[in-house]
């Protein structure tokens, strides 16, 4: 018999929060985290903003020793860390401290590109002929895997414990991977999210392809404007999300609060065919996500009342209403939909993760956070759905069920179905 997902715990390490609380309160306010960066400007960047979780070394103190720390040189590692380590807490779960893992708990923690500070460290000594400084570490904070083992060292899990990396889509996907393991039996638990690298040598390619604002570095806090008519590129970010998924059997008899229920969802992929390249999505493959992730979650289109979309701040955020309009076939009675990206610029391979939390929060809490820098929509998406469907100050209203989605590089898709639990069902 398949087994019922909840949400039981959840970590953050955003842009604009590095809490629960924190993050709670900015999403209600409308707080961007997005900042300007000397080094940017020093470096001849177009665009010298982007979104970085502020973490004081006083916080970092209580989440690894001082070994762990020698080193360390990963802000992507940082940043999963404390997120996972809150999430496990948050959630009511006790570190393994004896000699025996954890067997019901595992991990599914996804990265882009990670430890790429210090593999430019690297690269100066070793051709400096000083491959013997290079640290004991050098190795584990460069693999791409570096976050989910760092994590099941420190929370001693023992069932998978693995990382996915599928660009923008990595923190959805590993949601969703989480999910299909805990539904099939095959885990009690799974803590799952995803992390992002901050700097230059992360966010110097999207610069090079002219696709970040140059245009707001005076004022960063206005820059990232997704559904905007005065949209001009996304702003890059940073960060991590995490969530402790949990078998609902398990979260009731551990007496666990529960945030919100997986209902479902769907991955697939464009296959760069069609309207689809390395760097867009192909449109039918966006709705064929969407279509499958309601017949996967056994809901239609109608019950979903709040949609979190992808909606980075380019001329791409129109052709994704367009296709939500498409797939769901409610022109007159469209949910509200809103984007974080206003907030925290698009924090890339952390950027599901991230969006997830803020979307069971919304489920949780009874809000629906507004869209910033959105004075002004853009007309092809107001041709598309009501502008009351686009809100710009926070709503107080109960949502049953919300839909997140993740498009990413590659041509790769990712959507969720999250629902308000019901105690009495």
């Amino acid at each position: 018999m398949e087994k019922r997902v909840v949400i039981t715990g959840l970590g953050i390490c955003a842009p604009n929060g590095t809490s629960i609380p924190q993050f709670e309160k900015a999403l209600r306010t409308g707080k961007s985290g997005i900042t300007f960066h000397p080094q940017l400007k020093e470096l001849n960047f177009s665009c010298q903003i982007g979104g970085k979780p502020s973490i004081s070394e006083e916080k970092l103190s209580e989440y690894f020793t001082p070994l762990q720390r020698r080193g360390l040189n990963s802000s992507g590692i940082v940043y999963g860390v404390v997120s996972g380590t809150d999430a496990f807490i948050d959630a009511g779960l006790e570190i393994a401290e004896n000699a025996s893992p954890d067997w019901d708990t595992g991990i599914i923690f996804g990265t882009g590109i990670l430890g790429v500070d210090k593999f430019r460290e690297a690269i100066h000594l070793i051709d400096a002929g000083k491959t013997r400084r290079l640290g004991s570490t050098s190795v584990i904070q460069t693999m791409a895997s570096g976050i989910s083992a760092y994590l099941g060292g420190i929370l001693g899990c023992g069932n998978q414990v693995t990382t996915n990396s599928s660009a923008c889509t990595t923190g959805t996907e590993a949601l969703l991977m989480g999910y299909e393991r805990i539904k099939a039996g095959k885990a009690k638990r799974m803590l799952v999210g995803s992390c992002g690298d901050h700097g230059p040598y992360i966010w110097g390619g999207f610069d090079a392809m002219r696709i970040l604002p140059g245009n707001y570095n005076d004022n960063p806090e206005e820059a990232s404007r997704p559904m905007s008519a005065k949209a001009s590129g996304f702003v890059p970010g940073s960060g991590a999300g995490a969530l402790i998924l949990e078998d609902l059997e398990s979260a009731l008899e551990r007496g666990a609060k529960i945030y919100a229920e997986v209902l479902g969802g769907e991955v697939n992929s464009g296959g760069q065919r069609g309207e689809g390249s390395m760097t867009a999505a192909n449109n039918e493959a966006v709705q064929r996500c969407i279509t499958g992730a309601l017949i996967n979650s056994s809901i239609s289109a109608a019950e979903i009342d709040s949609i979190n979309g992808h909606l980075t701040a380019t001329s791409k955020d129109s052709v994704e209403i367009e296709n939500w309009v498409k797939a769901l076939h409610l022109e007159n009675d469209f949910p509200y939909i809103n984007s974080l990206k206003g907030m925290t610029g698009h924090c890339l391979s952390a950027s599901g993760s991230i969006e997830c939390v803020a979307s069971v929060l919304q489920l949780d809490k009874g809000f629906i956070f507004p869209n910033i820098n959105c004075e002004e929509i853009h007309p092809d998406i107001l041709d598309l759905i009501s502008e009351e469907r686009i809100p710009r100050k926070t709503i107080e209203k109960p949502i049953n069920i919300l839909a997140k989605a993740s498009f990413g590089f590659g041509d790769v898709n990712a959507v969720v179905i999250f629902k308000k639990y019901n105690y009495v069902c």
